[in-house]
């Protein structure tokens, strides 16, 4: 049995877009929230002038770049789902006795739920440029995409790694939650980090979110607080640190 097996990620990969696709209720709940903090947010504070917010900066392009770094958070997060639903209907009973190794199974969940996760965030940024975001230069939009896939990777790395730990969805769900908003909160993504206390900005350092928030920034607004490299840098870390708890946790715990 070979550490990586192609056929079996593609498969995994293959099987949770599907399911995303053949339900349009959950691609319309992951929206809900990312479209109330457009709406109210963005345009209730547009023309008001906020600290810490660079000026001539608009708050709705200021707060752009953080809500669909907040969609790529939560729904990345929680495609560790994924794991234990198919613990449930008997589904990773049948991949853990298949000749497939653990790897390519967390693999697959992690490339499936990193598209999903791509699919949303690029839904929000859609849905946002009609509400008046304008991009400061469309020739960056590469680098959009690359910051979006290392964010969801390591945060579907992350959801995958604490759905190992878990047996039941409600228990899981609602940890998420707890641990979901606080990150979120503390990413800068609705005002900067100067503004807080000092815990909360050193909190908001080791935060893997902060970077992707501030690389979405620079690349689509024009400003940020670190250097665009820097941020592509932290994010690459955090993706393969996430990815290989992830999959270390998932073979530890099936192999008991």
């Amino acid at each position: 049995m070979s550490l990586l097996d192609p056929q079996a990620v593609y498969a995994l990969w293959l099987r949770d877009v599907k399911r995303f696709v053949r339900t349009p209720s959950q691609v319309a709940g992951t929206l809900v929230f990312p479209l109330m903090f457009l709406v109210f947010l963005g345009t209730g504070f547009s023309d008001a002038t906020l600290p810490g917010i660079p000026a001539g900066v608009e708050y709705l392009q200021y707060l752009v770049p953080g809500i669909v770094g907040f969609t790529m958070l939560f729904g990345a997060s929680f495609a560790g789902l994924a794991i234990l639903g198919a613990q449930d209907t008997g589904f990773l009973k049948e991949i853990l006795v298949a000749p497939v190794s653990r790897t390519s199974i967390v693999l697959g969940w992690i490339a499936g739920g990193a598209t999903t996760a791509l699919i949303q965030g690029s839904l929000v940024f859609l849905i946002a440029i009609p509400l008046g975001f304008r991009v400061a230069n469309p020739l960056l939009l590469p680098v959009v995409a690359l910051v979006l896939l290392l964010l969801a990777v390591t945060f579907v790395g992350f959801g995958v790694a604490l759905a190992s730990q878990f047996s039941d969805t409600q228990g899981f769900g609602l940890l998420i939650q707890f641990i979901v908003f606080p990150i979120f909160f503390l990413s800068g993504a609705l005002f900067p980090l100067s503004e807080l206390p000092a815990v909360a900005q050193y909190l908001g350092r080791v935060n893997p979110l902060t970077y992707g928030v501030d690389a979405l920034r620079g690349a689509l607004v024009g400003t940020s607080t670190y250097p665009l490299a820097l941020d592509v840098l932290a994010l690459g870390v955090s993706a393969a640190v996430m990815v290989a708890v992830g999959a270390w946790l998932f073979g530890r715990v099936e192999s008991v």
